[in-house]
């Protein structure tokens, strides 16, 4: 059993790995729907001038690049990720804003490689709810930070909350591209049952749970940027169109835009819709 899991774990490494670079291509454009999220996170979180703050999960790095401008100049960012590749393109964006008060740690999320109560602030946004252990992860999560210290974090809603994520795989499966998501397991929206998430907080010993929901919108000139971006950010969407000649990626494309028709704006722009869970709390 333990090696099903840890070849699991290494399949979803390996799958961040390979579309490290599409999200570095496309981190300026994301960041923009995802906004509303780290707002919301850091305004929870409070990150203070001298704290030490740790971004797990991080991906391209852009909440914890915004905490880091909040803690300058003495206060330090340890911006952290899974994955060899994701982190290269956080170090790339932050030489890219300037940044000199960050670190860089590979770290996993279900164990956490630093010592206990070393950090005043844990960031996760869209992290947890991928790992094989999420109770793990967040008692980890727990464990480094300080006491008093506190952590925002942010996993996906519920699916019907979050069509710009549902709409491509339901198409993928109507046109018998891919089977149906699997139920249970670690994926997108693994914790978003009403409750759950905090529930998992206070069983992992945090205390103080403040939870929301923060709605988002992701806006695309066209299907053709649509496209764009999920070929830069789903392996598996990527996987399918290198499958296809130019007959079968056109009735893909002309579906997805059948598909969004109802969430075109009268300028022209496809504008889908999500909604985030985030919470906060004190260890």
């Amino acid at each position: 059993m333990d090696e099903d899991l840890e070849e699991q774990r290494e399949r979803l490494l390996d799958g961040w790995e390979r579309v490290a670079g599409g999200w570095g291509r496309q981190a300026d454009h994301s960041q923009v729907a995802a906004l509303p999220v780290s707002e919301w996170m850091l305004a929870h979180a409070a990150p203070q001038p001298g704290e030490r703050v740790l971004e797990l999960a991080a991906g391209p790095g852009d909440t914890g690049f915004m905490a880091a401008r909040m803690i300058a100049p003495d206060g330090v960012l340890m911006c952290s990720d899974a994955t060899a590749g994701m982190l290269a393109v956080a170090r790339e964006r932050a030489a890219e804003h300037g940044l000199k008060n960050v670190e860089f740690r590979q770290l996993q999320l279900e164990w956490i490689d630093l010592p206990a109560a070393s950090v005043d602030v844990a960031l996760c946004r869209w992290g947890v709810m991928l790992v094989i252990d999420p109770a793990a992860a967040l008692r980890e999560c727990r464990r480094v930070l300080k006491p008093g210290g506190r952590m925002a974090l942010a996993v996906w809603d519920l699916p019907h909350e979050n069509p710009w994520a549902t709409l491509i795989q339901r198409v993928l499966v109507d046109l018998g591209h891919a089977e149906p998501a699997p139920q249970g397991g670690p994926g997108m929206f693994a914790l978003s049952h009403p409750g759950l998430l905090e529930q998992m907080l206070a069983d992992a010993g945090f205390v103080e749970v403040e939870s929301d929901a923060v709605a988002i919108v992701r806006r695309y000139r066209n299907v053709t940027e649509w496209i764009a971006e999920t070929l830069d950010h789903s392996g598996q969407f990527a996987a399918v169109w290198r499958t296809l000649d130019s007959s079968g990626r056109q009735r893909l494309t002309d579906r997805l835009a059948e598909t969004a028709a109802e969430y075109v704006s009268p300028e022209g722009e496809i504008e889908l819709p999500g909604s985030s869970l985030v919470a906060c709390a004190q260890a």
